[in-house]
């Protein structure tokens, strides 16, 4: 079905230059789109765009081109159709005509559905290629990842066209493309039909719907404070403008009839390689987010994901997996064949690409701290927990340097008391010591020395307040009180929940410092108090989600336990007295 009239497929402009067709197949996808606004720019071409949605739909993506695509649109020199690939009949329509198909990707969105994934790709792509034979097209150009040639674990350095396929992919819909690209290269020459594959590496930019939202949302769930793996590997990514090129410059080749370039594939790049890490925080920091700071172990990570699946936590691990395969692998390629015999070359830089990027992906900047928190009125339960102050602030990791630096001046404070071999009395006396050395040869140095003022240590920074002394007293006070009252409760059996829960904590604490020593205990509580929070903050659901589900097996536990005790026994327990325990008290001893 088509929007516009297709009854002739070359119109006459200026009545001097005709124009060829050529049909782009998965024309409102990520490559599509920028391919589609590049062949209309040429000027040279009636573009015919093809995809799955009934009718075409101009949206903020195409921004700059949509005046452009909207008038070809209107004076004919482009059409839409609506092409399912699994329908055959559909795609003749489309291509009817045409002498080249630019076949880029059709599936919308990662699916786990195996059948319908290979309908759309494998079957489709041999449903386009009989499409093409029939309707006597003489050039079909499909657009591929280059991940077919990536196995999980190894390292690509400057790989090249005689790459194999790999005997095992990564997942799923990667086999199934590396086989559609087979299908589309074994088909070269048969019937007129020359064909050729563009293997793209990474691409992205404005539109994109994996990798930057991906990498947007692991932002918002805490994970950009994170570099997972060394940090050192090298990848290579590609700019959408490029691989729209790179297809313009195939076919060119093609028509040419180049024995070099029909039944080939070629790698297409940037050709400027790049850590990966240093690719993230490029495209996070121009959105507002946080630069990786912090290494993790990818084989760690992988472990959490997988214990996270075990649990039944919500988490989707095929986008995860690949950005944690980018992050942990070097993946670089040689574009030479392409320069040479497509005459490819990039047409956006890297970095103008990523800033193009950014610049589209604009809504999804990041908002200050401050305003996130006034916008939703709420603020989450790890700072609730912690007290809503400066504490919250240094434990969930609001500003990085204050943490840090936090964090190892308690480190150096443990180290002092407890790793350097003095006796507490003897760790204090020195540090005062070294204290009041300090200071005094500080305040014996001179108002300036080589033309630089030093500032002088005012003594009010030595002054206590007496509202910070009342507050302090207060403090001690209420927890004086607190204690005693919860001792008071305690004693008299009135809260049976406290108790256990006390008991509960006195008991860890025994095996603590039964099975390790008060320094190894000090020292894992010093570190997961600069983790336990922050990652309760970023899976607060979840982890609550856990904690019920085991209180609520704890809960089915306990009921079992009582329904087995024998009924003397039961009807002495304290829960008798309530009025919820009473009839399930009398039923037993009766």
């Amino acid at each position: 079905m088509a929007t516009n009239n297709h009854s002739s497929n070359k119109i006459i402009i200026n009545n001097s230059e005709e124009l060829k067709t050529c049909v782009v197949l998965g024309g409102r996808g990520l490559i599509g789109r920028s391919l589609v606004a590049r062949l209309l720019k040429l000027g040279n071409w009636i573009v015919r765009v093809a995809d799955s949605p009934l009718s075409i739909q101009l949206d903020e993506l195409d921004n700059d081109d949509n005046s452009l695509l909207s008038q070809a649109l209107a004076s004919g020199q482009a059409s839409y159709f609506h092409v399912d690939v699994r329908n055959k009949a559909q795609i003749i329509e489309a291509v009817e005509g045409a002498v080249v198909v630019f076949y880029t990707d059709t599936l919308d969105s990662c699916t786990h559905d195996f059948y319908s994934s290979y309908t759309i790709i494998v079957q489709g792509a041999r449903n386009v290629i009989n499409a093409c034979r029939e309707c006597k097209v003489k050039r079909l150009i499909y657009n591929s990842p280059a991940d077919i040639v990536f196995e999980i674990g190894r390292d690509i350095h400057k790989g090249d066209e005689s790459l194999p396929y790999v005997g095992t992919f990564g997942n799923m819909l990667t086999d199934l493309k590396a086989q559609a690209e087979a299908l589309v290269l074994c088909a070269n020459d048969i019937d007129g039909l020359l064909t050729c594959s563009i293997r793209s590496s990474n691409v992205f930019g404005p539109g994109d719907k994996k990798l930057v939202p991906l990498l947007v949302h692991m932002a918002k769930s805490g994970w950009s404070k994170f570099i997972i793996g060394t940090g050192k590997n090298v990848c290579e990514f590609t700019y959408v403008e490029n691989v729209a090129y790179a297809n313009i410059c195939a076919e060119g080749a093609l028509s040419s009839r180049m024995v070099s370039v029909s039944g080939k594939v070629f790698f297409i790049t940037n050709l400027k390689p790049i850590k990966f890490s240093e690719f993230v925080s490029a495209l996070l920091d121009g959105l507002g987010y946080q630069r990786p700071m912090i290494n993790l172990p990818a084989s760690g990570v992988k472990y959490f994901i997988f214990l996270m699946k075990l649990m039944h936590l919500k988490i989707d691990s095929t986008p995860v997996h690949n950005v944690l395969e980018l992050s942990s692998c070097t993946r670089t390629f040689n574009c030479s064949s392409a320069q040479k015999y497509i005459g490819y070359s990039p047409v956006v830089s890297l970095q103008e690409g990523i800033t193009l990027t950014v610049e589209s992906f604009s809504y999804l900047a990041q908002k200050p701290f401050l305003t996130r928190y006034h916008d939703f009125g709420e603020q989450s339960k790890a700072n609730k927990l912690l007290g809503n102050g400066k504490v919250a602030d240094i434990l969930l990791w609001r500003d990085e340097k204050k943490t840090f630096t936090c964090f190892l001046s308690l480190v150096l404070f443990y180290y002092w008391f407890f790793l350097c071999g003095r006796t507490f009395i003897s760790s204090v006396a020195k540090l005062l010591l070294m204290i009041i050395i300090s200071l005094s040869l500080y305040g014996r140095l001179p108002s300036t020395r080589s033309g630089v003022n030093i500032r002088r240590i005012p003594l009010s920074y030595f002054e206590i307040s007496e509202a910070s002394v009342r507050n302090i007293f207060s403090a001690i006070g209420y927890l004086w009180n607190s204690g005693c009252h919860l001792t008071e409760s305690l004693a008299q059996g009135e809260d049976w929940n406290a108790f256990l829960t006390v008991v509960a904590l006195l008991y860890c604490f025994k095996v603590v410092i039964a099975f390790a020593s008060l320094t190894l205990a000090t020292g894992v509580a010093l570190v997961l108090a600069f983790n336990v929070f922050f990652v309760y903050e970023q899976y607060e659901e979840e982890i609550d989600g856990a904690v019920m589900s085991f209180f609520i097996q704890a809960r089915k536990a306990g009921g079992w336990f009582f329904m087995n005790l024998p009924g003397p026994l039961v009807s002495l327990l304290p829960n008798c007295r309530t009025s919820s325990h009473k009839q399930y008290c009398t039923s037993k001893t009766q």
